[in-house]
């Protein structure tokens, strides 16, 4: 199981939340969970089937930062190999 925690201000927004529900549909084997008290979306995967930048690249569209807490799991690095980043 791989799994990925990704800080995003203003998740809590309904619509929001929603948006970012049909992005992960499309997506089989994934599970996710939103803290919307801390701005924190939990991910959990089967198999590596999305890379972070995937990710980013959908909480962008729907008008988000994601900012990936703690380590990346190698499986889910993309060709940049991303390293942690720190939120402050």
């Amino acid at each position: 199981m791989i799994e990925l925690e990704i800080y995003a201000a203003g998740i809590r927004d309904r619509d929001k939340i929603l948006d970012l529900d049909h992005y992960f549909e499309a997506l089989p084997g994934v599970r996710y969970k939103v803290d919307s008290n801390h701005d924190i979306v939990y991910i959990e995967a089967d198999e590596p089937n999305f890379t972070v930048d995937e990710v980013k690249a959908a909480f962008e569209q729907i008008g988000l930062e994601a900012k990936v807490v703690g380590a990346v799991p190698l499986e889910l690095q993309g060709d940049e190999r991303e390293k942690t980043e720190q939120m402050f």
